[in-house]
């Protein structure tokens, strides 16, 4: 079993920045990590995932260049740094890790789900 837990959301204007932390506990060494978010009305959607030694990583095009994922084996934990944030950025943010060591960017192939952490951007 996995257990996450988020952490770092909050309120910020657009153009500003934001980091989020996801912090995972039980068999967490081999599992491919993800994010994901939720808008009010929408589907969830991908964001970015990342390998277990962190070698590789995928974006959705909608962050790339703005939002980058990293990992800390040591502290098990996984980040999600925002920059550039706009207000379609607005959402409930998912930490999702995943059995197997590929990563995915369809939400119902990843096994284990934190509880969310609100990011909502002013204009």
């Amino acid at each position: 079993q996995v257990q996450l837990v988020e952490s770092g959301g909050g309120l910020v204007q657009a153009g500003g920045s934001l980091r989020l932390s996801c912090a995972a506990s039980g068999r967490t060494f081999s599992n491919t990590l993800g994010w994901f978010r939720q808008a009010s009305g929408k589907e969830r959607e991908f964001v970015a995932t990342i390998t277990w030694n962190g070698g590789s990583t995928y974006y959705a095009d909608s962050v790339k260049g703005r939002f980058v994922i990293s990992r800390d084996n040591g502290k098990n934990a996984v980040y999600l740094q925002m920059n550039s944030l706009k207000p379609e950025d607005t959402a409930v943010y998912y930490c999702a890790a995943r059995r197997i060591m590929a990563g995915s960017v369809y939400a119902d192939e990843y096994d284990y789900w934190g509880q969310g952490t609100q990011v909502t951007v002013s204009s």
